[in-house]
């Protein structure tokens, strides 16, 4: 049943700041080591990928960015035959510094990965492989899911072709390096990505992850109206209470930003993994277009990048009272603030 959200619980504001100071956060990397040979996860000097999560969350949401990362290795820059224009196509560049602010502004949780898209794609199913980009190709007798499939696209688990450029890759992965990086990387972020949800569900009985993503300038679809700078993705419904994704849109328009629902991105495997409505696990997806925070080459940050985190941290509190209300079920009771 869809709920209408009440207003952001005051109680709680007032002591975001002091419950989110570092000293309160715990970052867990047992799940990540990092390879010896420095080829499959990241590299030996970073983790695949971090999370930070409060002790006791004053927020029930987690913010995921998994495709900002950008410890490549020597080895994948000398795997790939334009390793900067791959870099500035693939990557959500820089949403991982918006994200650590919002997180320090709101109390939310946050899991970062390190680990750069090229090298393998959190928000892809493990079995979303092209393989004739494997040597010796599928294993005998694969099975594959067919739903929210992106490798004939050219951008599966281990992104193979981009527009503008074709291949990405000057040789063929090994069966063994895959395996490598889906036990490395995508099996252990989607094990703390749980995890995680389900510690914050466990102290408020509902917890909202929150996705957040990079997109380039959108187009025009109407002349004179003006292109969305975000994009809300519910998977059209399907990974949460449409409270949250209306509560979105509404404090997007309040602030004076023009936001789209689901078109042109409606959320993809992570949503379609952890998005559980009816266990209390929520999802959005949250597209940010580029233009608003990078420079004019969408490379770097800009001025205008502190704005944009003030945006998703008013977002972030609205969806987090809003959250709340959904978890006030008869009979459980609000953890302290």
């Amino acid at each position: 049943m869809t709920q209408t959200c009440a207003h952001p619980f005051d109680s709680t504001a007032s002591t975001l700041q002091q419950l989110t100071a570092m000293g309160d956060r715990t970052t867990d990397r047992s799940d990540s080591p990092a390879p010896p040979d420095g080829r499959g996860a990241a590299t030996a000097l970073e983790p695949p990928f971090e999370l930070s999560l409060p002790k006791s969350p004053p927020v029930p949401v987690l913010i995921s960015v998994p495709h900002a990362g950008r410890a490549y290795s020597d080895d994948l820059r000398g795997r790939m035959r334009d390793p900067e224009f791959c870099a500035m196509r693939l990557e959500d560049r820089h949403v991982d510094a918006l994200a650590r602010e919002v997180a320090q502004a709101t109390g939310a949780g946050l899991l970062v990965a390190h680990a750069p898209r090229a090298l393998i794609d959190l928000n892809r199913a493990s079995d979303d492989v092209d393989w004739d980009m494997v040597i010796g190709g599928a294993p005998r007798g694969q099975r594959r899911s067919f739903a929210n499939r992106r490798s004939r696209a050219g951008l599966g688990l281990v992104p193979r072709r981009l527009h503008g450029m074709g291949e990405i890759w000057n040789r063929r992965l090994t069966r063994a390096e895959l395996e490598e990086r889906i036990a490395g990387v995508h099996q252990g972020y989607h094990r703390q990505l749980g995890l995680a949800l389900e510690t914050i569900r466990d102290r408020w009985g509902v917890a909202l992850l929150i996705d957040l993503h990079s997109m380039p300038p959108l187009r025009r679809r109407v002349p004179h109206e003006a292109p969305a700078e975000f994009v809300i993705g519910d998977r059209f419904g399907a990974s949460c209470d449409a409270a949250l994704s209306a509560r979105a849109l509404a404090h997007l328009g309040s602030v004076g930003r023009v936001a789209a629902h689901n078109r042109p991105y409606a959320g993809g495997y992570i949503l379609d993994r952890h998005g559980q409505p009816g266990r209390g696990i929520h999802a959005l997806q949250v597209e940010v277009c580029r233009a608003t925070y990078l420079d004019a080459r969408l490379s770097e940050p800009s001025a205008r990048m502190p704005a944009i985190a003030r945006v998703l941290s008013g977002l972030v509190r609205d969806l987090a009272a809003c959250t709340v209300t959904l978890g006030r079920e008869p009979g459980f009771m609000l953890a302290a603030e």
